[in-house]
């Protein structure tokens, strides 16, 4: 089934000289373009595999060759999951880089403007060329359309499906501009290129993605619907991709919106777990390995391939970051002496963990007789220790400040080298998966004054997983320790240091702090404001600023507080 999307994603290559660089702005109508590409069935899946792959690639000749896909930008750093990874790991308390390129020590001590830190505004311009791409896809994927290209009888009975699936990416796109920028322009299919796009507030960005969401999922009057749950290809999205963002979005409603709406989280979180198409792996350490395309966990992957999906972001940013050379002398890293060793585990992450469960044992590189199988730190190598400065207590670029971090492995679960080699990952990054929506559901019951005997169920059902208990026993695996908890433990703040121990470097922890009121205050960690133990900032950090790129070319947009 993995290999599907990458015939697809093949065929991006193919369109690149007639789609070309979109920028922000949807295309101009162009016959041309039109013949060449939409005269088969086979063009409009390469546009479609082009909306999801502007979430995957970097550019057009793969392996960071040039051509990439934002102008002006390193290619390598361009990659969606990598800019996440700065945006939304980096400036928490995860994970730290000594590095000052690209803004990154900008996003680290989480002192940004709107115009020193290239990551947020690269993040900014993929997001709204994932939109474009989408819109462009939705004005030709039309019965009108395809008749004039004679392709009706070909995609007459699909089509409805496609057009949901490149909504669906678009509605994503939008709610990730409402998590990181608030109040954006609005850009869809009916935009022209000459028109100037009218900014939303915060709360219209949020309402249009949920309107979208449940249009496409039958909850209001629509043709275009997603496929059942389960029933899609692999890589691509069906219902329960729809119900997980909004069961995510309404978790942070709000935040985003100023109305809380956790209620409805419980609502789409349940959808998901009961609808059993994705159940929890039986493994936690599963969910992160080069054949994870294997793993039902995963609700929406974007799929990484070795040989058919090179670049320096996705998982092959993972795991090179998070590993150097020596480390591959002591486990199967599946890079071999490949890993640059640059990011490295804040304290805080650390502590997140029982002692006895984070140092790592070179008789037992998977961790089995841990506790919590979650605990995938390198702590083994020379002279290394916790701590992310040296003995001037100054940030160093050595990795013997601070854990490596070793959830992500580019092997299989049977500790095989991949078939794709050594030179690029080819690990699923899991952007969407069920565990998420089980302490999303526990969360929102905790928040709304529901029945806590279902949230103590979901949260134990996640951490008997990750010690191996119960059900999730096997051979040869420790589950001395069963990992439930009790009633009166069950309380918020166990929530988010759950989330941080079973989603740590899934893109959602700034997210996560920012919703328990943790982020900008009354809370630190290592380099937090440029201070080695870290110190408060000012709450307008919260939200990202509107790249000052984008103020100049629309001066009708209006910048977010504490950036103006």
């Amino acid at each position: 089934m993995k290999k599907y999307i990458f015939m697809l994603l093949a065929s991006i290559m193919c369109l690149s000289s007639c789609i070309g660089d979109l920028d922000t702005m949807p295309l101009d109508d162009n016959q041309l373009v039109g013949q060449q590409v939409y005269s088969t069935k086979d063009g409009y899946l390469g546009v479609l595999a082009k909306c999801y792959g502007s979430l995957i690639l970097t550019g057009q000749k793969g392996g960071d060759g040039g051509d990439g896909d934002l102008e002006g930008a390193n290619e390598g750093y361009s990659g969606y999951v990598r800019l996440l990874f700065y945006l939304q790991e980096l400036t928490t308390d995860d994970f730290l880089m000594p590095s000052s390129s690209n803004g990154l020590r900008k996003c680290l001590n989480l002192q940004w403007t709107s115009s020193n830190a290239s990551v947020i505004t690269w993040t900014y311009q993929r997001l709204y060329m994932s939109i474009a791409y989408c819109n462009e896809f939705l004005r030709e994927c039309t019965p009108e359309k395809m008749k004039g290209y004679g392709v009706w009888d070909q995609m007459s009975g699909d089509y409805l499906a496609y057009r949901a699936e490149a909504r669906f990416i678009r509605a994503y796109c939008y709610s990730m501009l409402c998590d990181l920028f608030g109040g954006v322009p609005y850009i869809d299919e009916t935009v022209g290129v000459k028109d100037i796009p009218v900014q939303m507030t915060r709360k219209a960005t949020f309402e249009y993605a949920e309107s979208e969401l449940k249009a496409i999922v039958g909850e209001s009057a629509s043709d275009d619907l997603l496929k059942e749950p389960g029933q899609n290809e692999y890589a691509r999205v069906d219902k329960v991709a729809a119900w997980f963002l909004l069961s995510r979005m309404y978790l942070n409603a709000k935040v985003w919106t100023g109305t809380d709406r956790y209620t409805d989280c419980l609502t789409y979180a349940k959808k998901v777990i009961d609808s059993n198409a994705y159940p929890l792996a039986s493994d936690y350490r599963h969910i992160f390995l080069a054949d994870n395309n294997t793993c039902r966990e995963i609700i929406w992957p974007l799929a990484q391939d070795g040989l058919r999906a090179q670049s320096s972001a996705g998982t092959n940013f993972y795991v090179k970051a998070f590993v150097n050379g020596p480390m591959n002398e002591l486990y199967q890293t599946g890079i071999g002496s490949k890993g640059w060793g640059n990011v490295r585990a804040k304290m805080t992450l650390v502590d997140a963990f029982d002692p006895a469960d984070v140092a790592f044992r070179t008789d037992d590189t998977w961790g089995n007789t841990k506790n919590d199988k979650r605990a995938q730190f390198m702590t083994a190598l020379d002279n290394q220790k916790k701590e992310t400065w040296d003995n001037n207590q100054a940030m160093t670029s050595t990795f013997t400040c601070g854990y490596g971090y070793i959830k992500w492995r580019n092997v299989t679960k049977d500790d095989k080298e991949c078939a794709s080699g050594i030179t690029y990952t080819s690990i699923d990054f899991p952007l969407f998966r069920t565990g998420d929506a089980y302490l999303m559901a526990a969360e929102a019951i905790l928040r709304s004054g529901g029945n806590r005997a279902d949230a103590l169920k979901y949260v134990n059902e996640i951490r008997e997983r990750a010690y191996m208990s119960g059900k999730y026993a096997k051979a040869g695996v420790s589950s001395a320790v069963s990992g439930d908890i009790t009633d009166s433990e069950l309380t918020l703040d166990f929530i988010l240091a759950e989330r941080q121990r079973e989603m740590a470097s899934e893109l959602v922890r700034r997210t996560d702090l920012i919703r328990f009121g943790k982020f900008t205050k009354g809370y630190n960690w290592d380099w937090k404001n440029g201070e080695r133990l870290g110190s408060d900032v000012d709450d307008f950090y919260a939200l990202f600023p509107i790249p000052e790129s984008e103020m100049t070319n629309n001066p009708a947009l209006e910048q977010n507080e504490g950036y103006k």
